[in-house]
């Protein structure tokens, strides 16, 4: 999933903080108005987008036609990281906004290295939360619950967090296109101390963000970006903080395509002003 699944588009604010995505969840979907989670699967070619979608993801990219480009290197990270982490051993995953059904899911890519792998989705999309769950109602090994990043601690202590998390054993954190949706008043530093504080060694924090020093001089769109994101955009000193605590993983904090490249990197690296990168708990 994402937009945790993460995605430019993952916003973190729920839609009812007390919901957990119940029985209500389809009640309360609006397909009416845009969606970040929507528009993101639509960058990516996804299914799960409206007209309302569209029509604003198609604006943007009039101005901006660049943003299709990160979403799919912003997918591509997510897989890469959390293949990584998986291959270092982590067996459980905790994806905060995880965004839409995609392909190449984080328990898809997870499970593919341990069969054995859980992993929690959480988004603040009650449509997430039903496609989720009808996508994984023969998943045991993980779930998909809707929630406010705002409030860390109710997804510390969610049922489906403490039914597949054990936070004795490390645990890979991915807050994938998501913290760039939270404002500086809501204290994202705090946000991501509270997820990560009872983190075990050896755990993992994958984390994607847009960078405000990676803008090109020549960029138009950004304030029709600015206004639909409602969030801040941060540089590469503010995205590194919130790995304190974290040993860095190689090459560190860098721009999206290039953490640990599985292919050769595009000739036009300076349009990807996104940063992603991966620590380890010490």
């Amino acid at each position: 999933m994402s937009p945790a699944a993460g995605t430019p588009w993952s916003d973190p604010v729920a839609t009812d903080s007390a919901s957990s995505g119940g029985a209500d969840a389809g009640s309360r979907i609006d397909t009416s108005k845009p969606h970040p989670a929507r528009i993101y699967d639509y960058f990516i070619g996804g299914k799960q987008n409206f007209p309302a979608d569209r029509a604003v993801a198609d604006q943007l990219v009039e101005t901006m036609p660049v943003l299709p480009v990160l979403a799919r290197a912003n997918r591509a990270f997510l897989g890469r990281a959390v293949r990584y982490a998986a291959q270092q051993g982590v067996k459980q995953f905790l994806d905060i906004g995880a965004g839409l059904p995609a392909a190449g899911n984080t328990h898809e890519v997870a499970q593919s290295v341990h069969p054995d792998a859980t992993v929690v989705y959480v988004d603040n999309d009650p449509l997430v939360t039903v496609h989720g769950r009808a996508l994984l109602a023969d998943e045991a090994r993980t779930r998909v619950f809707e929630a406010d990043l705002r409030d860390p601690k109710s997804i510390l202590s969610h049922p489906d967090v403490t039914a597949l998390i054990d936070f004795d054993q490390p645990v890979a954190l991915l807050m994938v296109a998501v913290l760039h949706f939270v404002t500086d008043e809501a204290d994202p530093d705090s946000l991501v101390a509270t997820l990560t504080e009872n983190l075990v060694p050896g755990s993992h924090l994958v984390i994607s963000h847009a960078g405000s020093d990676l803008l090109p001089e020549d960029l138009e769109g950004m304030e029709a970006y600015q206004q639909a994101s409602e969030g801040a955009l941060r540089d590469h000193a503010q995205v590194s903080a919130f790995f304190d605590g974290f040993d860095l993983v190689d090459p560190g904090v860098v721009r999206l395509p290039e953490w640990r490249p599985t292919e050769e990197l595009p000739t036009d690296i300076n349009r990807y002003w996104m940063y992603g990168g991966v620590g380890r708990k010490r």
